[in-house]
């Protein structure tokens, strides 16, 4: 990322297609009313993405309660189904540098989404490149198995507008409040992005949680449930980086299989 005046600008003359655009289509599908402001796009192309400038900041509890009230207000402007991509989009995305599969018909329940388009497209790429083994895929799919009946499914849960990579490093602080970078953003489950804000370290994460709880109160045992929303995020960490990810992601699949 370069700063240019009053612009960040990311560039990738090898970007594979849509790179750039989907990120811009998301951003402004997050962008919404009360929710959590994002780095505007002022300007895209198929190899940049050129935003409005943020200030950094350090992070501040007032910030910290301000972003989990808002967090909830974006999450609450919805989606049409979970795995839809933003407005504008109608084709797959990406997460980091690797493809994102999304929905673009109807999926019949979060655990069916989650099981198809989440989990196995990756377990499939991290036993062929010989990353996992026949054992550690056979739980991941008993996960799957176990998704796709509905066991992690909860019916009062709508799809939600959810920014989809929301790891601390897309967390960004300023003097006018947190402000979301880089989203792979679909129609998903609001568990989600919060599993990932922990994932790897948030400051004032608690103080977020909190504020969100106390904005759109959270279902019976949603910590519980922490581990099986951090299994995609893990599970790209491996196919991007190799066997490293593995220990924790079979740890975590055990809990759910």
């Amino acid at each position: 990322m370069t700063v240019l005046g009053d612009r960040f600008v990311k560039t990738r003359p090898d970007a594979p297609p849509g790179f750039f655009e989907v990120e811009a289509a998301g951003l402004r599908w997050l962008a919404v009313p009360d929710g959590v402001p994002v780095a505007e796009p002022v300007d895209v192309s198929p190899s940049h993405l050129s935003t409005v400038r943020l200030e950094l900041a350090p992070p501040t509890g007032a910030a910290a309660d301000e972003f989990g009230r808002r967090l909830a207000g974006t999450h609450d402007a919805g989606a049409w189904h979970f795995g839809v991509p933003p407005d504008g989009w109608d084709a797959d995305g990406y997460i980091g540098t690797i493809g994102l599969p999304h929905a673009l018909d109807p999926v019949e329940s979060w655990g069916e989404f989650y099981a198809n388009l989440r989990l196995r497209p990756y377990l499939r790429s991290a036993y062929s490149q010989g990353t996992i083994d026949g054992h550690q895929l056979n739980v991941f799919e008993q996960v799957c198995t176990r998704l796709e009946a509905g066991r992690y499914d909860d019916p009062s849960e709508q799809p939600c507008r959810i920014h989809g990579d929301l790891w601390s490093g897309n967390v960004v602080w300023t003097a006018n409040g947190v402000h979301l970078i880089d989203p792979a953003a679909h129609g998903g489950h609001r568990e989600t992005d919060l599993a990932m804000l922990g994932l790897f370290g948030l400051p004032q994460l608690e103080r977020v949680l909190r504020a969100y709880d106390e904005a759109h109160p959270l279902a019976d045992g949603w910590r519980h449930r922490v581990g099986l929303h951090r299994l995609h995020p893990l599970l790209t960490h491996v196919v991007l980086f190799g066997g490293s990810y593995v220990p924790q992601a079979i740890a975590m699949a055990h809990k759910y299989a």
